[in-house]
Parts: C-alpha cells; structure tokens; sequence
C-alpha cells in the first residue's frame, strides 16, 4: 500500500553488509548493527556500547585517498583508488590486539545533531596491498636514481618495513667471491658499528645463523617466535642486548638471487602478532629482487668504472713518462752540463754559468718530483702495490715535503687484513681529507689515526684549522671563491661519503672555527661464510624452529 514501509529500518541495519553506528557528541558508540559488531571484533552489542570510536565526528575532515606514490599524513594508509574522495580512513585495535583499518564516512542525524551516524568497512587488506605496490614502485624509482648501494639499500629496506609494519630489516651483501656477508642496508634497527663483529662472536660460541641457510639452499627460511629461541640461548649473549632494543618476534631470511647466483640476504623481524603468510613471503621475495638488482647493477658499474680508470691510469703514466718526463730528464742533463763547462773558464764568466746551472738544475729536478708523483698517482692503486699503511706513510711525507705541513701519523693496528680496493677507498678517503686541509683549512697541524679495532676498520684525520664553515664563506675571499670552495667541499666530500658507503660504513664530521675539523670513518669488516654450517651440539637448538619455505608459498623467480 503506497506510503507503508514494506521493511523495517532495523531490518536492514541488521542485514547491511557494511557496518552501520551511531555516536553521541563525544565519539562514543550507542548504536551498533550486526556487522559493525563483527568488524570491530566483539561478540554483541553490549561490549562496544559507551566505547569510544576511532572515527572522526566532523564530516570530511581531511578525508581523501591519496594517489600511488604521492605521501601521505601522519597515520593515514594509502587506499583503494576507487574509493570515492570523502573517505576516511580509521585505525582500530579490538580486544584481542588485532589492527584493523576502516574506510568510512560520517553524517549528522538530521533529527537529533548530538548524533552521527557511521556506515564503514574493512579496508585492511586493501591498503597492505596497496602499500606494498606503492613499495615495489618507489623502490624501482630509487634503483633508477643516483646514489651509493647503501643508500639505496638502506630505502629498499625503509620500504619494506613501511609497507608491512615491521619491526625490522636488514639487506647484507656477499662480495665477489661469495665468501663474505657485508651488513649493506638497514631500517628499523639503530646503527651499531660493531654488529657484524658481535654476530660472529656469536656464530663462533655455536649459534645457527639462520641466513646461511638461506643462502645456502637458496629459498627463504621462516622462523617462528625466533627471538624467544634467541634470548634464551647463551650462544646469543653478545647480541642479546641489541636486538632486545627491536620489539620482534618471529623472523624470515630471504636470498638476494641475481644471474642464478645468491648476492646476499634480505632478513625481516616481525612484531608480536604479525603473521607469515604467503603473500607477505611473496612480497619480501619481490622486494629481494629489487634489492638483488641493485646489488647486481653496483657490481658491473663498480666493475666497469675500475677497468676505465685503470686503462686510463696506464695510458696517462706511459704517455708522461715517455714525453714530459724524458724532456725534463734531459734539461737536468743540459744543466749539468752548462755546470761543468762553466768549471773550465773562458770567455763567460764560471760563476754565472754555475749559478745558471744550479737553478736549471734545481727546477728540473722539482718538476721531475712532481711528474713522479703526478704517474705515481695516475699508475695502479698505491695501497695494493704497498699495503695500506705504507700508501698512507709514503701520502704523508710526500704532503710534508711538498707543504711544510706538520703530519703525525698514528697506525693502531696491522691492516693486512684489509682486502686490496676496500684499502685502495680507505686511501683515497684519506688522501681527500688530507687535500681538503691542505687547500682549505689553513691548518698548521695534523693527526691521522687509522686502525682496525672490534673487527671494524676506522680512520679519522684531525686538523687545527679554520672549520669547514669559515674556510667555505670567509669574509675576505675575492667573488666568487667562497661558492666555489663550498662546492668543492661538497663534491669532495661527496666522493669520501659514498667510498664508505660502498663497503656498508659511515663517515661523520666534526668542524668549528676554533676547533678545527674531524673526519672519521668506520667501516665494519665482512663476516665469512663458513664452508659448512658448524657442528657444535648447541647449534641445534636455534635450527630445529627453522621451517623451509613451503612449495606452493615460494616466490616465483619472476617475483609474483
């Protein structure tokens, strides 16, 4: 009969399929129907009434669902792009700790505006999807861009701990000959120069390092509730501390694979609660690629850029040596020459010919010196013909001799040890410090401290110069000089940053006017991968909860 309701308002509510509420002028609920119950975790009603909701009363404040890379506000998820512009997103803990995300939308009653009325939906798997393209996404934009392995490793593993919530990431690198991991990439964990030293500390007290395993069969290794395995074990003990700072429980080592061969291991630490599925193993395995191909793409850059300066390097010192150097040679022959003529009388006078001589022969003989050294740095790497210390001591009475500069010198420790091009960047690092002293810094003194301490290779060189600041925008500096000075502070020390990156380490520096300027690197040395996983009874223990990763859960070599 027109104007008879043929169903009941509370019968629809009842059967919405999205969840319909009610809230009073303060936020909390008073109404709920049967599938907002069941959204928000509760058994009935009763349990949500008077519990304040995670919506916002005022309608459309700052709803709207972001585009795929665009950044989003504190707290707001990316959502699905056909949600329409006045959605809002909601975050929601039920009693029993699951997180949910809401897409809703809010209206006054009209009746009575002391009320609002919610229709929202589950959105939370939704926007995990959604989070983890936009990560796929940004992370082949940053593998495009320019920057140093580490920084892109360590934006590989910001994204993956942004896109899935967790407590933690690590990306560690094998170098060429697959015998040595080098911690590269990291996010979540705070920086400690000493992890990799501590970590085989750990595997030498019989701890199973679950990543080998990882590398070793290739496929990802799951580990649940590992850090309960780990804080109990007393192998563990020197890491115990750090890794409690990380609120973690289960863990995934994930191979890098590029060329068919394992470049290093992508491992990830989940917060309590979070479960291991197969599309977040999918995902880690997507993500390991990416990281695996900038892994590959350094390597043949690295590999390509050594090979030109080195044919560059040889093409130069051959090219001096036969035409500047045998020139010069010969006037320092003329000159002695002259020198012995002049000994013997005659029509010019013997002391002018003698004081002609001598300042022929000195000039020959400076100009000599420096085209030495000009082939000296142009010819192979000094460090790996000499070893690294000898390189810096030959780097430091060659500056002395050429400046007047006071250099001292201190060398802790043996660095045979330092594999031939880490020692070849820690040279040049050194030699830059050293150049940028000598053109900038008006500094009488210098120290130079270089070592390895804590399986960790440190550097630093101290100055009492003017400070990076006053040498860069000096009062008296004619137009102009002071913008270039700065840009040649900033591309030197550029270069010295992304030396130390390359090889997984930090460079820090300390500068003032009074003060002077400090430049320390610390660059942590590989662990090696044993040859066989070790033997030691109690390294069982933390093995017997790693599960491989099931067939049908794999990542397809294709990465989905």
């Amino acid at each position: 009969m027109p104007g008879t309701p043929l169903v009941g308002w509370d019968d629809i509510a009842a059967v919405a399929p999205d969840g319909l509420a009610v809230l009073d002028c303060v936020g909390r609920f008073v109404r709920l129907n049967p599938a907002a119950v069941a959204l928000c975790g509760a058994g009935k009603e009763a349990e949500l009434l008077g519990v304040p909701a995670p919506f916002a009363l005022a309608e459309g404040d700052g709803a709207c669902w972001v585009g795929l890379l665009e950044e989003q506000p504190e707290g707001r998820s990316d959502g699905p792009s056909e949600e329409r512009s006045d959605a809002q997103v909601a975050h929601w803990v039920s009693a029993s700790g699951a997180r949910r995300e809401f897409a809703y939308r809010a209206r006054t009653l009209a009746s009575d505006p002391k009320f609002t009325v919610v229709s929202f939906r589950d959105v939370t798997d939704e926007s995990h999807r959604q989070r983890r393209l936009v990560a796929i996404a940004r992370t082949s934009i940053a593998l495009a861009t320019e920057g140093s392995l580490g920084s892109t490793l360590d934006a590989v593993a910001q994204q993956i701990v942004q896109a899935d919530g967790l407590a933690g990431a690590q990306i560690l690198t094998l170098d060429s000959t697959g015998r040595e991991l080098r911690l590269m990439g990291s996010a979540g964990l705070r920086h400690w120069d000493v992890f990799l030293d501590r970590l085989l500390e750990c595997r030498d007290r019989g701890a199973r390092l679950c990543m080998l395993d990882s590398l070793k069969e290739r496929k990802p290794i799951v580990v649940p509730h590992r850090w309960a395995q780990i804080r109990e074990d007393p192998a563990w003990e020197p890491l115990h501390a750090y890794l409690g700072e990380l609120n973690w429980d289960s863990f995934v080592s994930v191979p890098l694979m590029a060329r068919g061969r394992p470049e290093g291991v992508l491992n990830a630490y989940f917060a309590p609660g979070q479960e291991i599925g197969s599309r977040t193993l999918e995902f880690l395995g997507a993500m390991a690629e990416q990281a695996a191909l900038a892994v590959d793409y350094a390597t043949l850059l690295q590999s390509e850029r050594e090979g030109a300066r080195r044919n560059e390097r040889r093409r130069l010192a051959r090219d001096l040596h036969d035409s500047i150097v045998q020139q010069v040679f010969s006037i320092g022959m003329q000159a002695n020459a002259a020198g012995v003529l002049g000994t013997r009388g005659g029509p010019v006078p013997a002391e002018a010919v003698q004081q002609f001589a001598a300042e022929v022969g000195a000039l020959s003989r400076t100009v000599l010196a420096d085209l030495r050294a000009m082939v000296h740095e142009l010819r192979p790497p000094s460090s790996a013909r000499l070893g690294l210390e000898d390189a810096v001591s030959a780097l430091v009475k060659s500056t002395e001799n050429r400046t007047g500069l006071g250099i001292r010198f201190i060398c802790d420790q043996e660095l045979d040890v330092i594999e031939p091009e880490l020692a070849e960047d820690m040279y040049r690092i050194i030699a830059e410090a050293i150049h940028n002293v000598v053109k900038h810094a008006e500094a009488t003194t210098v120290t130079i401290r270089l070592g390895v301490r804590d399986h960790t290779l440190t550097a630093s060189v101290r100055d009492d110069g003017r400070g990076i600041a006053a040498s860069a925008g000096r009062g008296n500096a004619p137009e102009g000089k002071a913008g270039r000075t700065a840009r040649h502070h900033g591309y030197g020390l550029t270069t010295m940053r992304e030396r130390a990156e390359r090889w997984g380490g930090t460079m820090r520096i300390r500068s003032g006017a009074k003060s002077g300027t400090t430049v320390r690197v610390v660059i942590p040395l590989p662990v090696r991968v044993p040859e066989s996983p070790p033997t030691d009874p109690e390294s069982s223990r933390s093995a017997q909860s790693a599960v491989p990763l099931p067939e049908a859960a794999k990542p397809a070599r294709s990465g989905f």
